[in-house]
């Protein structure tokens, strides 16, 4: 592929002395853009579009739409750039979320590819990456959780895998959740009695474990099995999971019935212990399939504006579970269109099942299947079924799908009405859009951290929480107001810095059309807190009108509900006992204690567990075992004499000299 770029637009026709400003309005929003209002922020536009048209090749690729800023406004794909992108230099004949997206388009970059395959694949790359305004954007896309079996030891291992499929074994799912994955994990542990420990646990073990005592293991890494018998579980285990369950159970059953007639009743019991632990696996796996032994299945809802994609997993004609998504879109987007756009980024990181099932017919089914048959290796058909079997599973989704959005949307009616209740009791000019919350935690000053927990109108954004560990060297040990000092500056001079007040960034931020810049800011502290964390922000710019600050106190005893509040300029107050917003304050401050809580202890956990020998240069993992291995522990090294660090196997006379001068420094 081969990348063009052009910035070299006239300066006429960036501004062409009209006093009209390019039209930002956001995508989704309910203002309506005027044609004729703004006819010279949409023809500037199309001028723009028409200037990189002219040199476009009839070719496939990917075209990005730039704004004056140079961040991306939309990407799109086309068979040929000449003729898609010529679409919009008509001008006319466009809708509001068009005319908008054209009239703050600057700039434009494009991307030719061989096929227009591999340019609708790399449209869905670059949306995930840059998040575009003007496009569909699916907003939780963290990798799903499989189920992977290994074959690079002499003992598989049963685990749970998330991420790339690096490690050599056989892969199941993926599964909804991994609350399924463990769930499932813990039942074939009590049918198969398979290991789950890692390699070193496995190799340095004298006597079985605990899950051996309990019967979730058979013990391999101190031979409580033969490993030919541990083999024969491992492949009635890969035969289960590949969808012979009927074929295992018959076999585990035979077993079970032979060994009760040969009076052996230990080992009938441990068969029919295994069979119930399947009975379990495939009992909990709701509405199964009798004909569809692989697919995902798609069902989009939409209600008031919003969209909803639920997701049905079938691998091994066994449901593994389902997921419900929400991703951001135009509302004026038809749902073929909603549901092909998200299509192609769901399966950008992760493989695709041979046959995927959609409740609405999309426009590139064709191209799709043929760019996931590419990237998988084997056939991928893609149907939109209307009866039988398939269209019974859709009708399923698509119920699903409307009782997911339709719980979306009342929790966000109910949350938007606690910030209304929120903004009446603190006196906000207007209800906060994004809310931050601080505190911070430590014992006796070590291991200080500070934390930020963010809620909006869809409840806690925990993709939007930060930890800040204490960095200046002139803070005390346990000086709270100090730590709410240097945890608002840092915060704030950065938000200065890359999101300034007023600009677009100001009212959105990332990929979810979220407020960068809170509007409430609540301290966990009384009036000492209060104050330091407004000089830290009047020490970066950020007047009291920027944004409003409100100190927690705990009450008596720190009971909840006898919280008092503090507000700069106003005398202390205390709200009812029973107000709604004070529950909604105590549910926010919780979640922060909770979230510094759990930053401190994971910090102190590092430190309680960190080697010296970390600390060394030139002292690599490998080195450090060898030492270790040699020595037994790092006091032994610390009190080795230099000839004797010189005969460690695989350490030479230079790291020799570095380990003992640096323990000789030091001590």
């Amino acid at each position: 592929m081969s990348r063009n770029t052009y910035n070299d637009v006239p300066p006429d026709i960036l501004d062409n002395g009209d006093e009209d400003e390019a039209v930002a309005v956001e995508a989704g929003s309910d203002i309506e853009f005027d044609l004729e209002a703004n006819p010279g922020s949409v023809q500037r536009g199309t001028e723009v579009i028409r200037h990189f048209w002219t040199t476009l090749p009839n070719a496939p690729g990917v075209y990005r739409m730039l704004d004056a800023k140079g961040d991306v406004l939309y990407v799109g794909k086309a068979k040929s750039l000449k003729n898609r992108v010529g679409s919009y230099a008509r001008g006319q004949a466009h809708s509001n979320r068009i005319a908008r997206m054209i009239a703050e388009t600057a700039s434009m970059e494009f991307v030719t590819t061989a096929t227009e395959t591999e340019a609708l694949l790399l449209e869905a790359n670059l949306i995930k990456q840059l998040k575009p305004r003007y496009n569909v954007l699916l907003r939780d896309d963290k990798s799903l959780p499989y189920i992977l079996l290994t074959a690079d030891h002499e003992a598989p291992q049963l685990v749970k895998h998330r991420g790339a499929r690096k490690r050599k074994g056989d892969y199941y799912g993926p599964f909804a959740s991994v609350w399924a994955v463990n769930r499932t994990i813990n039942a074939l542990q009590r049918a198969f009695l398979l290991r789950s420990c890692n390699d070193s646990y496995y190799e340095n073990r004298t006597r079985p474990c605990l899950l051996f005592q309990i019967k979730r293991c058979s013990g391999p890494c101190t031979n409580e099995i033969p490993h030919d018998e541990y083999a024969e579980l491992v492949a009635e285990a890969r035969a289960f999971l590949s969808g012979k369950s009927n074929a295992v159970k018959q076999r585990i059953t035979e077993e079970m019935q032979k060994a009760a007639e040969e009076l052996e009743f230990e080992r009938a019991a441990r068969c029919r212990d295994r069979l119930a632990a399947l009975s379990a696996i495939q009992g909990v796996q709701g509405i199964n399939t009798q004909s569809v032994e692989e697919a995902d299945v798609f069902a989009l809802d939409e209600q008031a504006g919003q969209f909803c994609v639920e997701v049905f997993f079938f691998r091994n004609w066994q449901n593994w579970g389902n997921r419900a998504y929400f991703p951001k879109a135009d509302k004026s987007m038809s749902p073929d269109e909603v549901l092909g756009a998200f299509l192609a980024q769901f399966y950008d990181d992760k493989p695709a099942p041979r046959l995927i099932l959609l409740s609405h017919e999309i426009e590139d089914a064709e191209l799709m299947a043929a760019a996931l048959s590419t990237r998988t290796e084997t056939k991928v058909e893609i149907h939109a079924p209307q009866r039988g079997e398939r269209r019974q599973l859709i009708d399923y989704a698509l119920r699903n799908a409307r009782e997911a959005l339709g719980r979306r949307l009342a929790d966000t009616s109910s949350q938007q009405k606690l910030l209304v209740s929120l903004a009446q009791a603190f006196g906000l000019p207007k209800v906060p859009k994004r809310v931050e919350v601080y505190d911070n935690s430590h014992i006796m000053g070590t291991n200080a951290v500070g934390a930020m927990v963010v809620a909006g109108a869809n409840g806690f954004m925990k993709q939007h929480y930060r930890t800040f560990n204490m960095k200046s060297e002139e803070l005390k040990p346990g000086d709270d107001y100090g730590m709410m000092k240097e945890m608002l500056q840092r915060r704030f001079a950065r938000l200065v810095k890359e999101e300034p007040k007023g600009s677009s960034a100001d009212g959105e931020s990332g990929d979810d059309a979220f407020p960068a810049w809170p509007d409430l800011v609540l301290i966990d502290g009384g009036k000492g807190q209060l104050e330091a964390a407004r000089q830290a922000l009047a020490e970066v710019g950020v007047s009291e009108d920027d944004v409003a600050l409100i100190g927690i106190a705990k009450g008596r005893d720190r009971d909840a509900g006898r919280e008092t509040f503090f507000k700069p300029g106003q005398p202390p107050f205390k709200m009812p006992p029973r107000d709604p917003a004070l529950y909604f304050v105590q549910r926010l401050r919780d979640e922060a204690h909770r979230f510094a809580i759990g930053a401190h202890r994971a910090k102190r956990k590092r430190e309680l567990v960190k080697n010296p020998l970390d600390e060394i240069p030139g002292i690599g993992p490998t080195r450090k075992r060898a030492l270790l291995h040699h020595f037994g522990t790092v006091k032994a090294i610390q009190r080795a004499a230099l000839e004797d660090l010189m005969k460690a196997p695989g350490v030479n006379a230079a790291t020799a000299r570095a380990v003992y001068d640096f323990f000789h420094e030091r001590g």
